[in-house]
């Protein structure tokens, strides 16, 4: 492997000569002053957009890169350098890290579609691939959720991405159903009155959005009915259990 890249290296070098060498440093020197200008441009465009931040120092650092690889070939090209074992050595190197990293980079590229699309962002509560929680932090290769009960999990963005997301904080609300079984002996409008004067109770349910509770089926012995009320994502689970306590004792 080392006989390759030296033999590669010494065919595209070849022989220099020292006007080649100072045309092809002024033309560097002129790329690079190319270079700044467009960078500066570029900055100001990405800036200008709805991209998140990270994705904005991303996507600058990627051009950054790609006009700094251009401007190589142009001095390499001005100094009558073969490079086509070097672009070869360096395409079969390339693919090799690439097949390595499939992964990883399919992470990046599902990161990149979170950052830029905002399904949800940091403190949402969501849910995804059968695990939900609060978001704790988003990068590149994993996003991180804190689970109610208390566990760390990463999930890898390359699946988050493709997978179906629930956000249950972006809309400011969550609704908490609950069904309450009552005797046939009940007057429906008794049992309603009682969880109404539940829900009534709960400081956190939401009155401007306004509770149901409906019948919702007939059992062998008795009548299901269900309540819907409306919570903030932070007080459901209180509203939740304070709901199946208080249309107990009632």
């Amino acid at each position: 492997m080392t006989t390759n890249i030296s033999s590669a290296l010494g065919k595209a070098f070849g022989t220099l000569s020292a006007s080649r060498i100072l045309t092809a440093a002024a033309i560097l020197v002129i790329c690079l002053i190319i270079i700044r200008l467009l960078m500066k441009l570029i900055r100001r465009l990405v800036s200008q957009s709805k991209l998140d931040e990270r994705v904005q120092r991303y996507v600058i650092s990627g051009i950054r890169l790609v006009l700094y690889i251009v401007a190589g070939i142009i001095t390499a090209e001005c100094l009558e350098i073969d490079m086509t074992s070097l672009v070869a050595l360096l395409s079969v190197g390339s693919l090799g890290i690439t097949l390595a990293a499939e992964d990883i980079l399919g992470n990046v590229a599902g990161g990149l579609v979170i950052l830029s699309s905002h399904p949800f962002s940091i403190g949402d509560f969501i849910e995804a691939d059968a695990t939900s929680g609060t978001v704790e932090e988003i990068n590149l290769n994993h996003t991180k959720l804190i689970t109610p009960e208390g566990v760390l999990v990463m999930l890898p963005n390359k699946e988050l991405a493709s997978s179906k997301v629930s956000n249950y904080t972006l809309l400011g609300r969550r609704r908490v159903t609950r069904k309450v079984t009552a005797s046939y002996d009940a007057p429906t409008e008794t049992v309603k009155t009682a969880i109404r004067e539940v829900v009534d109770s709960i400081p956190a349910v939401r009155q401007d959005l306004k509770p149901v509770i409906w019948i919702n089926a007939y059992g062998a012995s008795s009548i299901d009915y269900v309540v819907r009320a409306w919570t903030t994502t932070k007080d459901y689970w209180d509203v939740y259990y304070a709901l199946m306590e208080g249309v107990r004792e009632s």
